[in-house]
């Protein structure tokens, strides 16, 4: 059984979010250099002597962690639902920043304030089985 995958032009939706994202990810790996400087942690050692440099790295380390999986949905759910997908994206780099920013408060326990970034990869999810489903003429 053969498909063919047409990209409308509400696919730029996806893309802007993707590569925002990718600005994300810079920004939260940044505040790690800054606070490499702040607390006196030279390169190459991971971790400090403060947790509060070590919230930092976490807070990067984790983003890092979980991003591949958000590549490979976002960009595939976007194939079925482009708009739906861009939103969905747009939920989850909120959610990372939310959850960087929490964590380097110094209280680990703030990161929690970007679990809702979740929301997004559950509705990603969702929409690549969905295009799963429709490729092998399951649904319509």
């Amino acid at each position: 059984m053969e498909t063919t995958v047409v990209l409308n032009g509400d696919y730029g939706y996806v893309i802007l979010v993707f590569i925002s994202s990718i600005f994300m990810t810079w920004r939260i790996g940044y505040q790690v250099v800054k606070a490499r400087e702040k607390f006196n942690v030279p390169y190459p050692k991971m971790y400090g002597d403060d947790d509060r440099f070590n919230c930092y790295q976490r807070a990067h380390q984790n983003t890092l962690e979980v991003y591949p999986v958000y590549m490979g949905i976002q960009l595939l759910s976007g194939l079925y639902a482009p708009k739906i997908s861009a939103v969905c994206g747009v939920i989850f780099i909120l959610g990372r920043f939310a959850y960087a920013s929490g964590y380097q408060s110094g209280d680990p326990q703030k990161r929690l304030r970007g679990t809702f970034a979740y929301i997004g990869v559950l509705g990603m999810n969702i929409l690549c089985v969905m295009f799963g489903l429709k490729l092998l003429q399951i649904i319509n």
